[in-house]
């Protein structure tokens, strides 16, 4: 398989951080947002929450999904390959833990989010379903968020030898 060319490389290395920078900055958003946006009337509730299904749908889904397919390159066109080492086969488990994660459960409890404070206002936080999606989102998406900081961080410093 033809490899890509140093200028190519740096290139896909610049793409693959953006994406990798989208993903992580609006998970720390929408933790941040969860946590400490308050709302003072309903249709401020219902605001946060589709904000933060904004923030889901046209940022993270995005940059999740291009961290996915420039590391898709990465594997096949340079000379990192997919498992030769260990660091990389740590990336792909949190890139497609957090993917499948974020589809399935993070994403809708993000989604469950904005019919119920649109219908019942700030007395949302009164409704048992609301009150469970916002802390399943928090508490999970600590979680999430901290693996993906983790997988920055082995991506600068790759500090496990070849698999």
């Amino acid at each position: 398989m033809k490899k890509l060319s140093t200028k190519g490389q740096k290139w896909l290395k610049g793409i693959h951080i953006l994406f990798a920078c989208a993903w992580i900055g609006a998970a720390i958003i929408l933790c941040l947002m969860n946590q400490f946006l308050k709302a003072s009337y309903g249709m401020q509730l219902y605001g946060i929450d589709v904000s933060m299904k904004f923030i889901d749908d046209f940022i993270i889904i995005p940059g999740a999904n291009g961290v996915l397919l420039t590391g898709v390159v990465y594997s096949v066109f340079t000379g990192w390959g997919w498992f030769k080492r260990r660091w990389i086969i740590v990336k792909w488990g949190i890139t497609i833990f957090g993917i499948i994660f974020g589809t399935f459960w993070l994403g809708p409890w993000v989604n469950a989010l904005v019919p119920i404070s649109k219908i019942h206002g700030l007395d949302a936080w009164i409704e048992p379903g609301y009150l469970q999606n916002r802390n399943m989102i928090f508490y999970w998406g600590m979680l999430q968020l901290s693996t993906l900081i983790f997988a920055l961080f082995i991506s600068v410093l790759k500090p496990w030898k070849k698999a």
